[in-house]
C-alpha cells in the first residue's frame, strides 16, 4: 500500500517545504574542514582519499591502512607506499616505517589494475568558464566509488578535458541517463551547488512505465521515503511527506506511457520509488519493487536492459552570470 498523497489539480500545488537553514555551526565547521584540506594533484584523473587517523597505538600507519582496509592485501598497500601514492597533509611521502600519528590525515591514491571499460560515451553539451553540462549515459557512475574509478564521469571529463579541478555539482544515479553538471572554479563551486540545495533547479526527467488509466493525470505526489532495509534502498512510509513529484503523460504506445517527471525534491532514488508505489515502476528498474541481484565482481556486466529513465533538461538563473540557463539532453528513451 503506497503512504503517498495526491494534490489534483497539479496546478494548485501549495509551496513546497524548504527544511532547516544551515545554522552558523555548520557553516563554521564545513569552512574548517575545507581549511584542513591538502591541495593534491590527481592522477589519471583520479583524486586522493582522505582517511584520519583515530586515536589507537599501531606501531606504523602501514599497519593501521591493512587493518582498516582489509580488502587491501599488505603487500599492495606498501607498494602503493613505495611508488608515493600515500602521503601526509603536507603532501610528504608517507614510508611502510612511518610511525602511526593520531589525528593524523593520510591521503591515497586508489588504484583497480583490472576495472572494465563502460561501452557507452558521454557528451559534453555546453562549457564555458565556470560550467560543464554533460550528458551521462546509462551505467556510468558520475564520481569514483566501489568498483568503479577510471570508468566515472567526473574521471573521464577530467582526463578528457584536463581540468583537474572539475566537480559535479550534483548527482544522478549510476542507472539514470542524462544531464549532469560540473563546476570548473572550486571559488564558484559553492554557489553552482546551492542552486540544487535551495531548490532553484528546474528538473525536467522524462520515464518509461506502464500505465495506468485510473490514475488522474496529470497530478502532484507526495510521499514520506525513508531508508530501506537493504543497503541504498529508500521505502515509502507513513508520516510527514517529504518529497515531491509533479507526473504527467506525454505519450503512450501499447500498455507503455512516456512520462514526464518533475521532482521538487531531491531525495535519494525519488522517482523509482514513488513511480513504483503508484504501480508504475519505470521499465528495467533492478531495485523498485524488487531489489534483483547485482553482477558479482569479475562478472560480465548486462548493458541490454538500461533503466528507462532520463534526466532531461535543468533550468536555472546562473547565479555567476546572472544569465538564464536552460540544458536540454541529447538523449531519447525508447519504448523497445
Amino acid at each position: 500500500m503506497a503512504h503517498g498523497t495526491r494534490a489534483a489539480p497539479a496546478g494548485r500545488r501549495g509551496a513546497s517545504s524548504t527544511g532547516p537553514a544551515r545554522t552558523a555551526s555548520t557553516s563554521n565547521r564545513q569552512r574548517l574542514m575545507r581549511q584542513d584540506l591538502v591541495d593534491l594533484p590527481t592522477k589519471n584523473g583520479v583524486g586522493a582519499s582522505c582517511v584520519a587517523l583515530p586515536p589507537g597505538e599501531w606501531p606504523t600507519i602501514l599497519e593501521f591502512l591493512v587493518q582498516q582496509f582489509p580488502a587491501i592485501a599488505r603487500a599492495e598497500w606498501a607498494a602503493r607506499m613505495q611508488r608515493g601514492d600515500v602521503l601526509d597533509a603536507q603532501g610528504a611521502l608517507l614510508r611502510p616505517g612511518t610511525p602511526y600519528r593520531p589525528r593524523a590525515r593520510v591521503y591515497y591514491y586508489r588504484d583497480l589494475p583490472h576495472e572494465p571499460r563502460i561501452p557507452f560515451d558521454e557528451a559534453v553539451i555546453f562549457q564555458d568558464e565556470h560550467l560543464v553540462v554533460a550528458d551521462k549515459p546509462h551505467f556510468l557512475p558520475v564520481t569514483p566509488g566501489g568498483r568503479y574509478l577510471q570508468e566515472t564521469l567526473l574521471v573521464r571529463l577530467k582526463r578528457r578535458l584536463g581540468i583537474e579541478a572539475l566537480a559535479p555539482v550534483h548527482r544522478i544515479d549510476r542507472e539514470t541517463a542524462g544531464l549532469v553538471l560540473l563546476a570548473i572554479r572550486p571559488e564558484t563551486r559553492d554557489a553552482y551547488s546551492a542552486l540544487f540545495r535551495d531548490r532553484a533547479v528546474h528538473k525536467t526527467y522524462e520515464a518509461i512505465a506502464p500505465f495506468r488509466s485510473e490514475l488522474p493525470l496529470p497530478m502532484v505526489y507526495r510521499s514520506r521515503l525513508v531508508e530501506g532495509e537493504s543497503f541504498m534502498t529508500m521505502r515509502e512510509a507513513p508520516g510527514e511527506p517529504n518529497s515531491e513529484t509533479r507526473i504527467d503523460v506525454m505519450e503512450r504506445q501499447g500498455g507503455l506511457a512516456r512520462y514526464r517527471l518533475q521532482p521538487q525534491t531531491g531525495r535519494r532514488h525519488q522517482l523509482r520509488v514513488q513511480m513504483a508505489a503508484l504501480g508504475m515502476p519505470i521499465v528495467n528498474d533492478q531495485m523498485y519493487p524488487t531489489l534483483q541481484p547485482e553482477a558479482a565482481p569479475g562478472e560480465a556486466a548486462d548493458y541490454s536492459r538500461p533503466l528507462k529513465l532520463l534526466a532531461k533538461s535543468l533550468a536555472f538563473v546562473d547565479p555567476v552570470t546572472g544569465l538564464e540557463r536552460r540544458f536540454e539532453s541529447k538523449l531519447r528513451l525508447g519504448f523497445d
